[in-house]
This record gives C-alpha cells, sequence and structure tokens, in this order.
C-alpha cells in the first residue's frame, strides 16, 4: 500500500466513503457504458499497448473532479489485460497531498502492468521539491510494487520500446527546470534508440505549440510551456526519428491542439482527465488515448472513459519512418 500507517489508511478511506455518501445522496456516480470495453483494434499484430492520460489533478476537496475520476477509472479497470503500461503525463494530484495519491492508488492500482508517472507542477510546487519528488517517487513505486523509481526522470522499456520520463530538478510554479545533466541524459538516451519509436513524457509541452500561447489566455511568449528551456528541448528532440512527445497541462479536448509534427518528431498533448477541457473540437471530461503500437505506425485511439466510448473522429495514426 501507498500510505505507512494504520492511521493514515482509516483516515483516507473514511474521507474516500464520505465523498461516495455525497455522491450517493445527490444521485450517485453515473457508470461509464460497457457496450464497447476497452479493447485493442487488432490483438493479432501489435507489439505494445499503454493506456495515455494527464492531468487527473484530484483533490481532496474539489469535489466535482472525483466522480469523473471514479467513473473512468471504472472503464479503465474493465480493461485489465489489455494494457502493458499506464502512462499519466502530470499533475497527478491537485496539491501533491498524500491523501489525494491515496486515492488516485486506490483506484488505480492491480491493472497488472506498468505505471509510468510524469511529474506535473502541481505535484511538487506547494512544499520542499526533496519532500514532494519523494511522495511521487514513493507513489509510482507503490503502484508498481516495487523501487525501481529513484529520480523523477527516468526510464522504463518495455516490449522493447523505451519510454524516458522528463522531470523538474527544482521547484516552479508553473514550469519545469531541467539540469544540463537532465538534458544529456535525455540526448544520450535516444541517441541509443537508432530510430526505434520512443516515448518521451513531460507535463509541459514546449512553447509556440499546440495553440500556445493563446489557448494558456497569456501575452508571454512560453505561458502555458515547458518554460525558459523550451528551445533546448525542441532541438534535442529535432535530432532523433520516430520519437512521440506526450504531454498534459494545457487542458486542451480533442481537436486542432491535439497533435503537431514539430521538426520531425510528433508531439501529443494529452487532454485533461478530470479539469474542465476547452478550446477543442470535444472537450468533455474523461479522456484519454489507449496507443497501440504496430511494426509500421502508432495508432492513439480517442476514448471518452467517463461515458466508456470511442471516439474515432479524434484517433490519430503515425507511420513509423524507416
Amino acid at each position: 500500500m501507498l500510505l505507512h500507517t494504520l492511521l493514515q489508511k482509516a483516515s483516507y478511506r473514511i474521507f474516500a466513503l464520505i465523498l461516495s455518501m455525497i455522491y450517493a445522496s445527490s444521485g450517485g456516480v453515473v457508470p461509464p457504458s460497457d457496450a464497447a470495453p476497452i479493447a485493442v483494434s487488432d490483438p493479432d499484430t501489435v507489439q505494445m499497448t499503454f493506456l495515455a492520460l494527464a492531468d487527473p489533478q484530484i483533490s481532496n476537496y474539489l469535489y466535482k473532479r472525483y466522480p469523473v475520476f471514479e467513473a473512468a477509472s471504472t472503464d479503465i479497470q474493465r480493461g485489465k489485460g489489455v494494457y502493458d503500461a499506464v502512462v499519466m503525463a502530470g499533475d497527478i494530484a491537485e496539491n501533491g497531498f498524500a491523501s489525494e495519491y491515496q486515492m488516485v492508488y486506490d483506484r488505480l492500482s492491480g491493472l497488472g502492468c506498468r505505471y509510468i508517472n510524469a511529474v506535473g507542477n502541481h505535484d511538487v510546487r506547494l512544499r520542499s521539491y526533496a519532500q514532494m519528488s519523494k511522495r511521487f517517487a514513493e507513489f509510482t513505486n507503490a503502484l508498481n510494487g516495487d523501487d525501481a523509481m529513484q529520480s523523477l526522470h527516468y526510464t522504463e522499456r518495455i516490449n522493447g520500446y523505451q519510454f524516458i520520463v522528463l522531470g523538474t530538478d527544482r521547484t516552479e510554479f508553473e514550469e519545469s527546470y531541467f539540469s544540463d545533466a537532465q538534458l544529456q541524459w535525455l540526448d544520450d538516451s535516444l541517441a541509443v534508440e537508432n530510430g526505434k519509436p520512443v516515448f518521451v513524457i513531460c507535463h509541459q509541452p514546449l512553447k509556440d505549440t499546440h495553440g500556445l500561447p493563446q489557448v494558456w489566455n497569456s501575452p508571454i511568449d512560453s505561458a502555458g510551456s515547458v518554460g525558459a528551456q523550451s528551445d533546448q528541448l525542441r532541438a534535442i528532440l529535432g535530432k532523433y526519428q520516430n520519437v512521440f512527445f506526450l504531454t498534459g497541462h494545457e487542458h486542451t479536448g480533442f481537436g486542432p491542439f491535439t497533435y503537431e509534427e514539430i521538426d520531425g518528431f510528433h508531439s501529443i498533448n494529452l487532454p485533461s482527465l478530470c479539469c474542465n477541457n476547452a478550446d477543442g473540437d470535444y472537450n468533455e471530461d474523461g479522456q484519454g488515448y489507449l496507443v497501440e503500437v504496430y511494426a509500421d505506425h502508432v495508432l492513439f485511439r480517442a476514448r471518452d472513459l467517463m461515458q466508456g466510448l470511442w471516439l474515432p473522429d479524434y484517433d490519430i495514426r503515425i507511420p513509423i519512418a524507416n
């Protein structure tokens, strides 16, 4: 379990029970449809699958997010056995509280796959960097049942495909900061793949991409992005073929700001799972992708997890360059 004392576990269980009672008294959580559960479109040739989510921002006081999360997690649990990994691109907890991570753990654990978590600004910004990064790593390790995550930047290899997770090296309120050592580590990690598809996970997108800074409602050029090191990061990603850069942070729904090809690499900005989405063509809560990797392409299959619906109009099929 994530939390270590019986008192903590009991208090957070009571809190979850209170939430359930609140929602039951107002009609309860509407479960997603089970007519088309999560399944792979071509199980005979798929080489890897993962669920791609961003910005649950589960809160122990912003109660309206919890029914979205509960419905979405029900849909996700129905797909148990489908995923090789669940990827969450940051802002998992609104305030980085242990009780918030416990709520996520209770609903998403036990899927029988790897959990690949990138830290977001909400996960680390309220207390000391050392304390919050340690808590985030403990949460991720609890989901995986091991101690593999020892740093906020790390790699995972699944079915032969590498995931490279970036994580801020210090507390920033909205942006990230990457040390020279982490940027060099990223460059080195990409170089060894020799053009094989690789998935880089970072909470914030690059500046001037995915509708920024306009969708952030700011005149500042770097607003809503990874920040001052955006150009450095972009230059590294652009050196290599078949790089898939997955981010969150913007809370834009499926639509024109979701996918861009940038300098030869593929940038996918994931919608928010539990916060209000905007600026897309589809702005409902509970959005995510089932990502299916094949020998010649990667398919991002859009899903309304809250309702249990596929959204094929927002699927993205990306060929793998030879």
